[in-house]
């Protein structure tokens, strides 16, 4: 009997290599036309269309919207898959947004995926570098898949980063379990990883009073806008209360028609973020909407509260993953500043992920003194240099998912 050799690691990151720098010219005219032709979010057809016919032709098998129509913020997501591999569609998973999902599983002893995101934001194009985060999920997917013919690599394409934020949803609906891992670069004018993101679940309160005339003295109605103005201030005074751990903006969306009209509805739209999930979700919200009824039951009115935007979870980065980056970003010229978890500004997406699978976001500099949505930066996404970027993304999230294998995935 012949036995089958083992590749060794050092072959394997040879073919890992070879297969990422042979796609160079292909990627870099995604990232090119990703950039020429920008999309907001949920109108990704372009972008998608492209990146199906790419993958595809390095024998991918690829499925736009991996919800099948059952949620419409998904109708422009994508997976692509490759490997030595069974792929079954099972059971239907009810989510907590928009029905039921498909499951897709697979037979693979080790399940490795890159997320990709493409969409553009209005006026400004690709002022957030999602060209090139597409571009360098797509070759890093390109490169493992090379490598690791025996394990199963998927890119997966999240719509919609910028708005409803698409791996919420696909978050939810159990999309990335029981993978290994979940990478994405993000360009930006620095080399960093750790950190945290700030979780974030926009509420609307709306009260409605009842309308009078402001100099009728028999009919004095119920002032909604006294009752908007009330809670903007208490919530403000509860904001000092929890500190610089919890971050919440306000505005008036409607405040009354006529000045001399008694206000029948006043909304208030509220941002409101925390550093942790559980603290937002179990302090911070309830003691708002407790709040707005007490209000509300003092000047008669009626309140209603809802959240017009999805829950974004913070950010929670594997230890293994992160060590990893930062060994390989060295390695590549890219040596990460280690940024504290207690420190976090905005808020992403990418934190629904890493709650349901280990997940590590780099950030790697196409520049310098350059801020995320400015036109400098979305002239630089499209430079020579931040194309130049997408070889280096790419290779460094390969290696980092081919060591991981090799340590944890193979089979000795």
């Amino acid at each position: 009997m012949v036995m089958k050799r083992e590749l060794s690691l050092a072959i394997r990151e040879q073919m890992l290599r070879q297969a990422i720098s042979g796609a160079e010219q292909d990627l870099v005219e995604l990232a090119t036309y990703l950039h020429e032709n920008p999309e907001i979010g949920l109108e990704e057809h372009k972008a998608v269309a492209a990146i199906k016919n790419l993958l595809a032709d390095y024998g991918f098998e690829v499925i736009v919207d991996v919800s099948r129509g059952r949620i419409p913020e998904l109708a422009t997501s994508l997976r692509a898959d490759k490997g030595e591999f069974v792929t079954t569609e099972g059971d239907l998973v009810e989510t907590d947004f928009s029905g039921a999902v498909p499951m897709v599983t697979s037979s693979a002893p080790y399940k490795m995926a890159f997320l990709g995101e493409y969409d553009a934001l209005p006026g400004l194009g690709h002022g957030c570098g999602h060209n090139l985060i597409a571009a360098m999920s797509v070759g890093a997917a390109i490169g493992f898949a090379a490598a690791v013919p025996e394990a199963l690599t998927t890119f997966f394409g999240c719509p919609a980063e910028e708005t409803v934020g698409g791996k919420v949803f696909m978050a939810d609906a159990g999309i990335f379990e029981g993978y290994q891992g979940a990478l994405l670069t993000h360009p930006a004018d620095v080399n960093e990883l750790g950190g945290s993101s700030l979780a974030s679940h926009p509420l609307e309160v709306m009260f409605q009073g009842r309308t009078a005339h402001v100099a009728d003295l028999e009919n004095r109605g119920v002032n909604a806008l006294d009752c908007a103005v009330a809670l903007y201030s208490e919530v403000n005074r509860l904001k000092a209360k929890w500190g610089p751990d919890v971050v919440i903006g306000q505005i008036f969306t409607e405040a009354g028609e006529a000045p001399n009209m008694i206000p029948e509805r006043a909304t208030l739209h509220m941002t409101v973020r925390s550093h942790t999930v559980e603290f937002l979700e179990d302090t911070v919200l309830p003691a708002i909407k407790l709040a707005a009824q007490r209000v509300a039951e003092e000047r008669g009115a009626i309140v209603k509260c809802r959240h017009y935007e999805p829950l974004f979870k913070d950010l929670r980065e594997d230890g293994v993953w992160r060590e990893l980056a930062s060994e390989v970003m060295t390695e590549w010229g890219a040596r990460p500043t280690i940024l504290s978890d207690d420190v976090a500004e905005g808020s992403t997406d990418m934190g629904n992920v890493s709650h349901v699978v280990p997940t590590v976001q780099l950030t790697l500099a196409i520049g310098e003194h350059m801020g995320l949505h400015t036109p400098e930066f979305a002239r630089a996404t499209g430079s020579a240099a931040g194309l130049a970027a997408i070889q280096k993304g790419a290779h460094i999230m390969a290696i980092m998912a081919l060591r991981h294998w090799w340590q944890y995935g193979r089979k000795s």
